[in-house]
């Protein structure tokens, strides 16, 4: 007996395996066409503006909502699970962590501003981004309603209760602090807009996230996962983007991905 039978895996010959695998095929293509449609849907989702103020506390001092653009019309906050009382960071957030440093020049290039937030104080922060060697902007939201406000950090009556407070109302909250992430447009007059939010399994790499529509420079920053999942393509990408401007063709990252 060898290990594979041992393992008691089916194993058929190389003609029946082709045939499962084009029946495979079929059900992966219906669900690219429903991602299609999911992503069309989600660039048609409403925007709210966002009113209140919210102040954060960086390296080099405090700083607005508005100035984690750092001169980009896109944000990305993703929601960093370090707690006020936390002696290190979470370890899938950390992981993720590795792979966002990474892929910093790329995002910027399409006016994308990424940034972590955290609920802990910035000397904790400060210690864990150095640890990590990583190059992620990250801020202090400790002492705002920032991470409350939008659905990431509950207080522990919130999560006894099990009320489903998260992930827009679906589920309660797993505990204290939560995964997410958050993004934000800014218009030329300075106005700040909340387009989206990811929670729990959302922050799992889909193909089916798309950004809604910015115009001439939309970027795909909704699919932020993704963008960083295929780095290895962008070579490739930015020759087929030239290809597209010459023809006076718009298309998203995630249309090449597709």
């Amino acid at each position: 007996m060898n290990s594979t039978t041992a393992l008691g895996h089916k194993v058929v010959s190389n003609s029946e395996w082709q045939r499962a695998c084009a029946d495979f095929l079929a059900k992966e293509k219906e669900l690219t066409h429903l991602s299609d449609e999911v992503a069309r849907l989600r660039r048609e989702l409403p925007w709210t503006k966002v009113d209140k103020s919210y102040v954060f506390e960086g390296p080099r001092g405090k700083m607005t909502l508005a100035d984690l653009f750092g001169g980009h019309s896109q944000l990305c906050v993703y929601h960093f699970m370090l707690g006020p009382d936390w002696a290190e960071g979470c370890k899938s957030c950390s992981y993720l962590g590795d792979h966002l440093d990474a892929a910093l020049v790329h995002l910027r290039a399409r006016d994308l501003s990424l940034v972590l937030v955290s609920t802990a104080p910035l000397a904790t922060i400060g210690a864990f981004n150095k640890r990590m060697g990583w190059h992620i902007p990250w801020f202090s939201s400790g002492g705002t309603d920032f991470n409350h406000d939008f659905a990431i950090t509950f207080t522990k009556e919130e999560v006894d209760s099990k009320r489903k407070a998260y992930n827009f109302g679906t589920q309660s909250p797993y505990s204290d602090e939560n995964p997410g992430m958050s993004f934000f447009y800014k218009d030329p007059s300075g106005a700040v807009f909340h387009t989206y939010s990811l929670y729990a399994r959302g922050l799992d790499v889909h193909d089916d996230v798309e950004p809604p529509d910015y115009g001439e420079r939309a970027l795909n920053l909704m699919d932020l996962t993704q963008v960083i999942c295929h780095l290895l393509k962008l070579p490739s990408l930015c020759a087929y983007q030239h290809a597209s401007r010459s023809h006076n063709v718009r298309h998203s990252v995630l249309d090449f991905l597709y």
